[in-house]
This record gives structure tokens, C-alpha cells and sequence, in this order.
């Protein structure tokens, strides 16, 4: 289909090193575009081996988003016409709790959201361009153990909302997707552990959990011109899980 052709198109996937970004990377990349992703290892062979890691055609920049300063050095070029911001952390054992938890969420979920975001608005309206931030499920429901995960996500459904209303006028819109439960690094506390995976697909209409390619179908649409009046809105992908 042509309008999910992004040939010539520049595509940024900043947390594009694993996971549900990888699959949207390597998505944009099988439709024409030319990918870099941003991790936090020095360098692409450092992802060799590494689970839901495929960083072949893509290339590899190492920016620590949760370092704003590093975020600020970054040069980010005259045009870019994909922005998905797919970063993120959570910790687990109510580490969340204290200060340091809380602040090291917060920064990587949602400060450097914002950060990024700045930093490649210019480049963002010089292409008319999509900008996709990944939350998740999470920003719409309590996550009793994790308040600093569940506050950052949802603020970054209302920063999609805000942005994409604040952006329009510049040509750039602004949307969100929002995973349910895909097997990640950050989940293998529920995946790997038979029991509550047992019980979290029971409450999937599904059965099932996601994959990065289901993420990527979402986020090519998002992006293409097939979404070119949708503005502002977060897409929940969750197999059915949020209308339980």
C-alpha cells in the first residue's frame, strides 16, 4: 500500500535498541525508510546476542535520553519525518517508592519525553512530520506498585494530547500508542514467572500477549498519511485487556 511506502523518509526511533522499539524500527526500515535508533550501549555490536536486540540496517546512536544534557548535544539535522519516542524503565519491589526510583522513572519516562521532543520540533515542522509517544495501558488504570511508571505514563498521554494540540499549527502531529502486556525486558517480571502469566491472560480478551510487530502495525499508522487527521490521540493496543 502505497501510503505505508516511507521511502526516503528519515525515521528516529529513540529506545529503537530492543524491544517493542526494535519491532517499530525494523517496521519502518521493511517499508523504505531510513532508521537510526537510539540506545544506551556504547555501540551496536554491544547488542549482540541480546534478547528482542536486531539492529541490522539500522543505524546506532548511543544517547542516555535520561541525561538531558546529552539529549541537548545532540545535533538534530534540517528534516526529520518520524519521531517515535519508545523509552522507558520501571523498577520493580516498590522501589518506586523512594526518591531515587521515583526520579530515575520519571526521568527516562517522561522528562526525557519532552526533552526529545524539543529538541527535534524544528526538524519535526520542516518535514510536516509524525511524532509517536509509546506509553502504555498503564497511563490509563492504577499500577498499585509502581507509581512513578503509572504517573509517568500518564503523563505522557497527556503530553500527546497537549502537544498535539500545541504543534498542529506547525504541521507536526502528535499521537500516542499504548501496549498492553508484550513480552520486553521490562515484563519478564509477569512472562517469566507461569503463574501471572497464566493470570494476565485470562484478563486478555485475546488470549494472548503482544508482539513488537503488533506495536509496529499500530505506529506505521500513526505515521502514514492514512492517519493525517488523527491529532492528539493515544491508541491503546492491548488484545482487549482495558475493556475488562
Amino acid at each position: 500500500m502505497m501510503d505505508l511506502d516511507f521511502s526516503g523518509k528519515r525515521v528516529l526511533i529513540v529506545g529503537g535498541s530492543s524491544g517493542i522499539g526494535n519491532g517499530i524500527a525494523h517496521g519502518f526500515l521493511s517499508r523504505g525508510a531510513s532508521v537510526e535508533v537510539w540506545g544506551t550501549r556504547p555501540s551496536a555490536e554491544d547488542y549482540a546476542g541480546a534478547e528482542g536486540s536486531d539492529l541490522s540496517g539500522l543505524d546506532y546512536s548511543q544517547v542516555n535520553v535520561a541525561d538531558i544534557d546529552a539529549v541537548e548535544a545532540v545535533e538534530p539535522g534540517e528534516r526529520l519525518d518520524v519521531l517515535v519516542q519508545c523509552q522507558g524503565t520501571v523498577r520493580y519491589n516498590r522501589e518506586e517508592f523512594t526518591r531515587e526510583g521515583w526520579d530515575t522513572v520519571m526521568d527516562v519516562n517522561i522528562n526525557s519525553v519532552m526533552a526529545v521532543a524539543r529538541k527535534f520540533h524544528t526538524a519535526l515542522a520542516a518535514a510536516k512530520g509524525a511524532m509517536i509517544i509509546v506509553s502504555s495501558v498503564a497511563g490509563f488504570d492504577a499500577t498499585i506498585g509502581n507509581p512513578a511508571y503509572s504517573a509517568s505514563k500518564f503523563g505522557a498521554v497527556g503530553l500527546t494530547k497537549t502537544l498535539g494540540a500545541a504543534w498542529a499549527s506547525d504541521g507536526i502531529r502528535v499521537n500516542g500508542l499504548a501496549p498492553g502486556l508484550v513480552e520486553t525486558k521490562l515484563t519478564h517480571v509477569t512472562t517469566k514467572h507461569e503463574k501471572r502469566l497464566e493470570g494476565a491472560l485470562r484478563a486478555i480478551p485475546q488470549r494472548r500477549m503482544g508482539t513488537p510487530e503488533d506495536m509496529a502495525g499500530v505506529a506505521l499508522f500513526l505515521a502514514s498519511p492514512l492517519a493525517s487527521y488523527v491529532m492528539g490521540h493515544t491508541v491503546i493496543a492491548d488484545g482487549g485487556l482495558s475493556l475488562q
